[in-house]
């Protein structure tokens, strides 16, 4: 009887401890990106999967599948997948941040506040550090929105990419791609 009521106890303080996370929607989030060609040409791009979780220590984590890139072209979709990012050895990309976890429950519903977050970026087997401004809006008591203030610019060099980059202009014949890409978010999460 004490076994049961023990896990008893520690099922219901688990569902306790989950409800006070916050998760990402992928459906009603998006993670786009600019890239610049022959100088001045630019585009939207953006990947259709997003997951990420805040928890009730203020630790946030955010990945996005890389096969889930969309660029509206499907022959450019594959080459950035099997070229650029190596789907196949680095499948992700990630971010972990810290959050005031108290600045975030003491927002109002309809209250809007500036975050400045030092965070860790994950991308093709590369790590670094990175300053994320974010404006946080909650929606309703279980519901807020987070959204990039400024796009976040991600230098291929950086993240071992150049030489993909170099790839890709090669193949679709290309005189330059940019090796610096603004990024931006838009994440809703709920709990």
């Amino acid at each position: 009887m004490k076994a049961v009521l023990f896990g008893l106890g520690i099922s219901l303080f688990s569902a306790m401890a989950l409800a006070d996370n916050w998760q990402v929607n992928s459906q009603d989030s998006v993670v786009n990106f600019i890239s610049v060609k022959k100088g001045d040409v630019a585009e939207v791009h953006k990947f259709t999967q997003v997951s990420g979780i805040l928890d009730s220590s203020g630790d946030f984590s955010l990945s996005i599948p890389l096969s889930s890139v969309w660029t509206n072209v499907e022959i450019r979709d594959i080459r950035m997948k099997e070229v650029l990012f190596e789907t196949a050895q680095y499948p992700s990309v990630d971010l972990m941040a810290k959050v005031d976890i108290n600045t975030i429950e003491k927002l109002s519903i309809g209250e809007m506040r500036s975050l400045s977050l030092d965070a860790i970026l994950v991308l093709h087997g590369e790590k670094k550090s990175i300053l994320v401004n974010v404006r946080v809006a909650k929606l309703a008591q279980d519901k807020m929105l987070v959204m990039s203030e400024s796009p976040i610019i991600v230098n291929a060099a950086d993240f071992d990419l150049a030489s993909g980059v170099d790839k890709l202009r090669e193949l679709a014949g290309l005189s330059a791609i940019s090796q610096a890409v603004p990024v931006s978010f838009v994440l809703t999460l709920r709990r």
